[in-house]
């Protein structure tokens, strides 16, 4: 009597349920296994061999991922006349899970970008805040100065008269306190770029906690019935189609990338009358970039394999 070998079952126990849906054992051995090899009369069994493509077994999905397409299986036929009116049809159970798939993928994209805008936003208002305050000090009389400038023309008028000069020929102070103050043409410039800058990112970090709240709405849980939840879903994806969610989105990028060009044509201006040299230094450097930024975006329109996000896909939101 030939001797008994271990079925398939045996050798692979936990290879019968791939993603949820049961998928015959013979497919393993068909795909994996080679060929018995025939001795005789009698059957040698084969252990499936541990192949990899590129680190990942071949049998297994890639990590992350699941992709289960097989509503036959996993949802049950309705019942003649009931394919559409039933409130669990089969139809209204394949939209929900398929919604909740394309969701989560939208919204977890979606999160992932406002959670960088947001820490974005935070630090460049920092730095921002700090520059500012520093440049707005040159928008008001500086009575310090004044003082300085009195002090020195009142020790000038006591050496003259030491000198034996007249009174008649000392001249009158150069500083007037009761006189109005005009603020320099360039701190005039620099104030506006900086605050504009501000307000700029300060208003991308209020829409993006806005944002995330929307989100959260969106994919707040539902409960009822297959078919309510598939009508809920797709009032509220309307509306977030309708009032332009996704551009609002993609909106924020921007304004933050010319937050950042004011804050750096600010700084110029600034450094223009302190060094000239690290004015013409951050200048280049600020040239660099914005020309780099702008053939980043212009690339994809010439050569559609340039993976770069552009301008145009930030405002609809892809």
């Amino acid at each position: 009597m030939p001797p008994e070998y271990p079925t398939p079952e045996e050798l692979h126990p936990n290879q019968a349920d791939t993603a949820g849906v049961r998928v015959p054992l013979e497919s393993f051995a068909d795909q994996d296994a080679p060929e018995p090899a025939q001795t005789g009369s009698r059957t040698r069994p084969t252990v499936q061999s541990d192949k990899h493509f590129f680190g990942i077994k071949r049998d297994a999905p890639p990590p992350g991922f699941v992709f289960n397409d097989d509503y036959d299986t996993r949802f049950p036929d309705d019942p003649y006349c009931q394919e559409t009116f039933a409130p669990n049809a089969k139809v209204w159970r394949v939209y929900v899970e398929e919604a909740a798939a394309y969701d989560a993928n939208m919204v977890g994209q979606s999160r992932d970008g406002l959670d960088v805008m947001l820490v974005f936003a935070g630090l460049f208002s920092a730095i921002v805040t700090s520059f500012l305050v520093q440049a707005s000090q040159n928008l008001q009389a500086d009575y310090g100065e004044m003082t300085a400038i009195l002090l020195h023309d009142l020790v000038s008028i006591q050496l003259s008269l030491a000198d034996g000069a007249s009174i008649v020929n000392i001249t009158s102070p150069s500083a007037n306190p009761t006189a109005a103050f005009v603020a320099n043409r360039i701190d005039i410039l620099v104030n506006g770029f900086w605050v504009v800058s501000l307000s700029a990112s300060l208003a991308v970090a209020l829409a993006a906690v806005l944002v995330k709240q929307w989100l959260h709405h969106y994919t707040s849980l539902l409960s009822g019935t297959s078919r309510h939840r598939s009508h809920v879903r797709h009032f509220r994806f309307t509306g977030l189609e309708r009032w332009r969610v996704r551009v609002i989105i993609g909106m924020l990028p921007i304004i933050m990338h010319l937050s950042l060009m004011l804050f750096l044509s600010g700084l110029i201006l600034f450094l223009v009358p302190l060094h000239a040299s690290l004015a013409w230094a951050v200048g280049v450097i600020t040239v660099i970039l914005c020309a780099l930024y702008f053939i980043s975006n212009a690339l994809p329109i010439f050569y559609p394999q340039c993976y770069v996000i552009t301008l145009a896909s930030c405002a609809e939101g892809s």
